[in-house]
């Protein structure tokens, strides 16, 4: 997994690349929570993201219940569509806040 995070105003977008498994969860979230903590609006950009197994999912839901706690949105966008398909399995899309 690689990323890029670009800074719009109070938005914060995180363009996640690759597989986001078990190895990858904690790095995902060492780059997401921060931003939250921070109060930033986090966009997740998961275009190029292949592969999420369970793990990655519940970082999805940890980022969306933290953003929560803080009174702020986090907002999945541009789900490519093997982790669509994970996330309507899951039936997340009533959850979380997908564009």
């Amino acid at each position: 997994m690689s990323y890029k995070v670009t800074e719009d105003g109070n938005i914060s977008t995180v363009f996640l690349d690759g597989e986001i498994d078990m190895d990858k969860t904690e790095a995902a979230k060492e780059v997401i929570f921060p931003l939250i903590d921070a109060g930033k609006e986090v966009h997740l950009n998961l275009s190029n993201v292949q592969y999420m197994d369970s793990s990655g999912i519940s970082v999805l839901i940890e980022s969306h219940q933290k953003a929560l706690e803080m009174n702020n949105k986090l907002i999945v966008k541009d789900v490519s569509k093997s982790v669509l398909k994970v996330i309507m399995m899951a039936k997340l899309e009533q959850i979380l806040n997908l564009e």
